[in-house]
């Protein structure tokens, strides 16, 4: 699935609440919506330790429902990045502003999302998209992060596609799924 791009300005924030401005969220629009507390394994990949973000996907635990993949510009990439993740993207990269409504649009049509990875940048980088200025963020429905260690994983040995942010993600959730199946 493609996910469409509004590039509407981003909402205003007032401390940790959203502004009584009416909310960019999907489902005022009417469209389609998932289940509450869907599950959704994120991957990331970022220029180097510490970078910035190169791309980021969101895959849903439930295979019927969309996924959210994008990439964005990177204009200086450490050697090994240029080497390995940016072959692997196989999308073309976008600005950041450009991802980041992207972003907040897919998460406008979840209903209280939770979000799962198994390494801390990730979250970090998915909450800093959303961030658009000093005290400023878009506007998106609740979410919530979840940070799970899986023993022995790597994503780069079982991805379809390693250090494709989109293949690292389906790689998370088949062996999040297969271990809490038993």
């Amino acid at each position: 699935m493609v996910v469409s791009i509004n590039l509407a300005p981003p909402l205003p924030m007032d401390g940790h609440h959203l502004p009584d401005a009416p909310r960019r969220n999907n489902r005022d629009s009417g469209a389609a919506t998932w289940g509450p507390n869907m599950r959704y394994f994120i991957d990331a990949e970022f220029n180097g330790f510490g970078g910035e973000l190169i791309s980021l996907a969101l895959v849903p635990e439930d295979e019927a429902a969309p996924s959210f993949y994008a990439a964005i510009t990177c204009t200086n990439p450490q050697p090994w990045v240029a080497a390995n993740i940016l072959p692997a993207l196989q999308i073309v990269p976008l600005s950041n502003a450009e991802v980041a409504h992207a972003f907040a649009d897919f998460l406008g049509a979840a209903n209280d999302p939770v979000i799962i990875a198994d390494w801390p940048e990730d979250i970090a980088h998915a909450a800093l998209l959303l961030v658009t200025g000093p005290g400023r963020m878009l506007g998106v429905p609740r979410l919530r992060f979840e940070l799970i260690y899986i023993f022995d994983f790597d994503a780069a040995v079982t991805s379809a596609v390693p250090h494709n942010a989109l293949h690292d993600a389906r790689a998370l959730r088949a062996r999040s799924l297969e271990d809490e199946a038993g």
